[in-house]
């Protein structure tokens, strides 16, 4: 194998994993190029040459260094034709592809369809790719908005205020999980679970007649809109209710240390499993051991334990 292409969505970590592969991949003698803007650029042959100086100091930022952007045109047979012969054009070898759902799909369709050897990456914060316990970026998004949580929490205790905080996570409650765990709220509500808000604004006016006076609510944005939630809650209870939307500031900032270190990981283990011959897998850590598991069985949904966290919660409120 003499030249590879990476290709990228974004998150904190992605470009730790960058450097990683570009320096496993030149300690192997192999080129490698950067495809800029995602599979958009995989179609217009838009590279950009990596080598281990133009990857140093990279580590510690968030975001891609080689952009990223949703592909509508790689979606029809015409677009991946197209990418694919811009692949063989360039004399490239293989590719991998560091992301989420969507970017491992197209990833699956260019191994499975068009024999072009890929290995998978998982980075993505709602860290749903299935069979893999950790994402690139996932701990990064759950730290970020907790932090902003904490200080939501001093502010809702000097006010007496109820707040509900959005966070990210469109089909997936990952995040509101975890951050109303860590952060002792006590109320989350995602996309996997029916939820009765009537029964919320119940609890919430019972803890009030006995003397609590501040609630922070955690909801997955595809769940509901925070604003909604608050304008229920205010209606039912009349409390004052204040909302929070956290947004894009969780795909974004420094990746952690956990984050950094398993982008390290996965991308050297990318690369041997690519030299070594392999096509159409996703790296992972299993029990603190790199393996790989099948893209088709990557990209399909994965189960969270959903009522063992939330019973969790409501036992520690």
């Amino acid at each position: 194998m003499d030249k590879i292409a990476i290709l990228t969505r974004d998150c904190a970590g992605i470009n730790a994993s960058i450097r990683s592969v570009v320096r496993t991949a030149f300690y192997h003698n192999i080129e490698v190029v950067g495809v800029l803007k995602g599979y958009d650029g995989l179609i217009d042959g838009e590279f950009l040459p990596l080598n281990r100086r133009s990857v140093s100091g990279i580590i510690n930022q968030g975001g891609t260094i080689l952009k990223t952007a949703r592909s509508k045109r790689f979606r029809t047979e015409s677009g991946q034709k197209q990418a694919v012969q811009t692949i063989h054009d360039n004399d490239i070898d293989g590719v991998i592809v560091i992301g989420g759902n969507g970017s491992l799909t197209g990833a699956h369709i260019l191994a499975t369809q068009y024999d072009i050897p890929v290995i998978g990456i998982p980075a993505t914060i709602d860290n749903d790719i299935n069979g893999v316990d950790l994402a690139i970026g996932s701990d990064t998004a759950v730290n970020v908005a907790l932090d902003a949580l904490d200080k939501i929490r001093d502010t809702a205790t000097s006010l007496e205020r109820i707040f509900v905080m959005e966070v990210m996570g469109r089909n997936c409650g990952y995040i509101a999980l975890r951050v109303a765990l860590a952060g002792g709220c006590e109320e989350v509500l995602v996309p996997e679970m029916d939820s009765n808000i009537e029964s919320t604004c119940e609890e919430i006016q019972a803890s009030y007649d006995k003397g609590k006076v501040s609630w922070i609510v955690v909801v997955a944005e595809g769940k509901a809109k925070a604003q909604d939630i608050a304008d229920t809650i205010t209606k039912r209870t009349g409390l004052e209710t204040r909302v929070a939307v956290l947004g894009h500031i969780q795909r974004g900032g420094r990746p952690t240390a956990i984050d950094r270190i398993l982008a390290a990981r996965l991308g050297n283990y990318a690369v041997d499993v690519l030299r070594n011959g392999a096509t159409d897998q996703c790296v992972s850590l299993k029990n603190d051991m790199l393996t790989t598991i099948p893209l088709g069985i990557a990209i399909q949904p994965k189960d969270i334990d959903v009522n063992g966290y939330y019973k969790l919660i409501k036992i520690l409120t």
